[in-house]
């Protein structure tokens, strides 16, 4: 029998110990236990922190005010943004459409369509320029698509054309992501560095996200031209961070650590909710199946919040302008179901969160991408027309967050 001891809003069992520092207390240092460790390779030092539970609802409401302009109207699923260096935007439609917006408007022709299966949460997903673009006019998606009869979620290249108008398939750059009906991930962006990174989900089998050889519940990292990085923390091989669960949101705090979002459980080995946001470097594993809750174990990364309840998490954001100078440093982050923006303050030293609080909270539905614009704005998309939400007339949209 398990044997539990409550002391201080930490839960400590003796058959490896877990801990959950609730909203209502004061976070407490995590404990880890001999009993309860996680063989991974290599181990790179990750900070130990408190993990803040959202025990009930998703947080307080947030006290800045501020007002949302409508960028742009009828789109089909928007999924992710990239923005290009003379202010356009390419847009992803989950369809597989590729739209330009210019000037403030939607062309109608599609830049690109491309073939995908879009049965569940496939499709086309993410996007990002090349940080070269001025000079190759390269772009990358990430699409579910049909590999000889079988459905691989893909990396591509491809070039946009010197009038913007169309574009054209460059190359493969990540191939054979395994798929499923859902848990397809699908967020990619470049670092710092100048490497693309790529968010994987666990295709519906969970252990997948512990095999190192396998693509999938990963942050991959791969080059521009889709070879392996020679410093990768697992040689010759692609993956960067392991555990994910299904991740669609992340962003760099600094040149070596992410802030990375992540799906809980709907139910799969008897757990549901539990969405979260780790802090992460190169090598380290955020432990999904073997943890998922505000749990700790050696060798795996232990959240920094928890929500109990599913938001789930979308796209996330490190907000940098300075129109909303409250939101500096803070983490944006798209919810879909629960329909809310959520800002997250982490202290970059410890790793813990500092405050949370909720925008937007019923006022524009399902919220997919969250991005910094070039404008220094926030952006964000609404999802409402993938089927689980309420699609208006006007479609799906892109929202300018500002100050009111």
């Amino acid at each position: 029998m398990r044997k539990k001891l409550c002391i201080s809003g930490i839960t400590f069992s003796m058959m490896g110990l877990f801990a959950c520092a609730s909203t209502s207390e004061p976070t407490q240092p995590i404990l880890t236990s001999p009993q309860n460790q996680a063989q991974t390779a290599p181990q790179p030092a990750s900070t130990q922190q408190a993990c803040r539970l959202v025990e009930s609802g998703f947080g307080p409401e947030g006290k800045v005010n501020v007002q949302v302009e409508e960028v742009v109207t009828g789109l089909d699923v928007p999924w992710g943004i990239a923005f290009l260096p003379d202010n356009r935007m390419l847009v992803t439609e989950r369809a597989g459409r590729v739209r330009l917006v210019q000037n403030g408007e939607l062309r109608p022709e599609a830049v690109a369509t491309i073939g995908v299966s879009d049965r569940g949460e496939g499709g086309l997903l993410g996007i990002a320029a090349h940080p070269d673009f001025t000079n190759n006019s390269f772009f990358y998606v990430y699409f579910t698509a049909d590999n000889g009869g079988a459905a691989v979620n893909r990396v591509e290249r491809w070039q946009l054309t010197q009038d913007g108008l169309s574009a054209s398939r460059d190359r493969i750059i990540v191939d054979n992501i395994p798929v499923a009906q859902f848990h397809n991930g699908g967020r990619i962006r470049f670092g710092p560095d100048g490497m693309l990174y790529v968010g994987t989900g666990d295709a519906r089998e969970p252990d997948l996200s512990q095999n190192v050889d396998s693509l999938a519940g990963k942050i991959l990292r791969v080059t521009p031209d889709g070879a392996i990085p020679a410093d990768n923390p697992f040689a010759d091989n692609l993956a960067y961070i392991l555990g994910i669960r299904n991740t669609q949101g992340f962003d760099w705090v600094n040149a070596s650590t992410l802030w990375v979002s992540d799906h809980g459980p709907s139910g799969e080995l008897g757990r549901s909710g539990h969405d979260k946001v780790s802090v992460a470097q190169a090598g380290d594993n955020l432990g999904w199946p073997t943890t998922y809750r505000c749990e700790s174990a050696s060798g795996l990364v232990t959240p920094s919040i928890v929500w109990q309840q599913a938001l789930p998490p979308g796209g996330a954001t490190i907000y940098t302008g300075d129109a909303i100078p409250e939101w500096k440093g803070s983490l944006m982050i798209a919810a879909l179901r629960a329909g809310q923006l959520q800002r997250v303050v982490i202290d970059p030293e410890t790793n813990q969160v500092q405050q949370h609080e909720v925008y937007l909270q019923g006022q524009q539905g399902r919220l997919r991408e969250v991005i910094m614009g070039p404008d220094g704005e926030l952006y964000v998309t609404t999802s409402n027309c993938d089927g689980r939400g309420s699609c208006p007339p006007e479609q799906d949209k892109i929202l300018r967050i500002t100050r009111e």
